[in-house]
């Protein structure tokens, strides 16, 4: 029998999801597991990484727990180790978690939110990847990092703007880390979701113009489901996406276009 000429298969793959006990981080790491993969959970709330942990179980495949603060430096590098330990191995991370503490004007942004945002959203991403690089070297076979990103980092935003900054940096990043890593058979792609409904976005989406604006801008009508995000993350970890790095997928029912 011929191998498939799209393979989304992902067996004997070990992926590292970040904030990956909730919201899009969970489809996601349930995705990959139902592809193939053995995943490492991280986050930051134990009762919710155990839930997630068991979702993924439920596919059939490993999953472990792990507790990590992505502002601390010594907690990413033990998340990679952990998962080696573990694991045995790295090929695949999703560089998920993400955060926005205040809403309001960019001229309003304090310079201490302004800091956890940037740490939080770009900082982590960077310094996660730079470890993970080094796990995919040891093994040499190459590997997919896929960064979380929004269209708030295509579109600027007058209530969430240091959060569009930060989202406008993911997607340099990915292309940086793309351009610089391709010569490793490291991939280094993003999606940008859009509006979608979860805990995270909840103060967007439980807003009635904000939410109204965004379905009829919208050429599908209406918001995003977490689960309609780990599709795209599947390919881009996948053999089918081995051509294809530095972009930036829209996951957005249309929106932008």
């Amino acid at each position: 029998m011929n191998p498939p000429i799209a393979d989304f298969s992902l067996e004997g793959k070990v992926a590292i999801v970040t904030g990956g006990s909730r919201g899009i981080g969970r489809s996601i790491s349930i995705a990959l597991a139902q592809a193939g993969a053995d995943v490492a959970i991280a986050a930051r709330k134990p009762e919710a990484l155990t839930e997630a942990r068991l979702a993924v179980e439920a596919t059939g495949r490993r999953a472990i727990e792990v507790p990590t603060n992505v502002r601390v430096n010594e907690d990413l590098r033990d998340l990679v180790s952990e998962t080696q330990t573990r694991l045995g191995r790295v090929d695949v991370l999703v560089n998920n978690v993400g955060t926005t503490p205040v809403f309001g004007p960019i001229q309003d942004l304090e310079e201490r939110a302004w800091d956890v945002i940037m740490n939080t959203n770009v900082k982590a991403a960077h310094l996660l990847s730079n470890a993970v690089r080094e796990a995919m070297l040891e093994h040499g076979e190459g590997g997919s990092i896929i960064n979380v990103s929004s269209v708030g980092g295509l579109r600027a935003s007058d209530v969430i703007g240091g959060y569009s900054v930060s989202k406008a940096a993911l997607i340099m990043l990915t292309q940086v880390q793309a351009k610089t890593w391709g010569q490793d058979g490291i991939r280094v792609n993003a999606i940008a979701p859009g509006l979608i409904q979860t805990d995270f976005a909840r103060t967007l989406w439980e807003d009635d113009s904000t939410r109204g604006r965004a379905e009829v801008e919208a050429a599908l009508r209406r918001i995003g489901q977490p689960d309609e995000m780990a599709g795209a993350v599947v390919y881009l970890a996948s053999p089918a996406a081995s051509f294809v790095t530095g972009q930036t997928l829209v996951l957005d029912g249309g929106r932008l276009i």
